[in-house]
């Protein structure tokens, strides 16, 4: 095997550290908190039926790490995507977007 046909293309790392990676972010309400350190983000996306062209919501439901455990229920929050920190979790709690108005 010649060395030369398994050369990194693309990306080049320069002095300057680690290479910055883009990231998906998704915005969603947490569902749930009654786990330690995760909470439950669900996101709702709009989409329109291949065939019929119906506009649909599909919903998914994202395990998203919090490290403080500041989240709480009915929060709308911003998820990025990160490293694979558990089996399920795959996305980060990223910052608050806004806390529901308690009565």
């Amino acid at each position: 095997m010649s060395t030369e046909t398994h050369k990194s293309s693309g990306q080049t790392h320069q002095g300057d550290g680690a290479a910055k990676m883009h990231r998906r972010e998704l915005i969603g309400v947490v569902t749930s908190d009654k786990m330690q350190k995760t909470r439950v983000v669900l996101v709702e996306r709009r989409l329109a039926h291949k065939k019929y062209g119906k506009y649909m919501t599909s919903r998914t439901k994202y395990k998203a790490h919090d490290e403080k455990n500041e989240y709480k229920l009915g929060d709308r929050v911003m998820i990025v995507e990160s490293r694979p920190l558990s089996r399920d979790k795959r996305w980060r709690v990223e910052r608050l977007i806004e806390r529901p108005q308690e009565a």
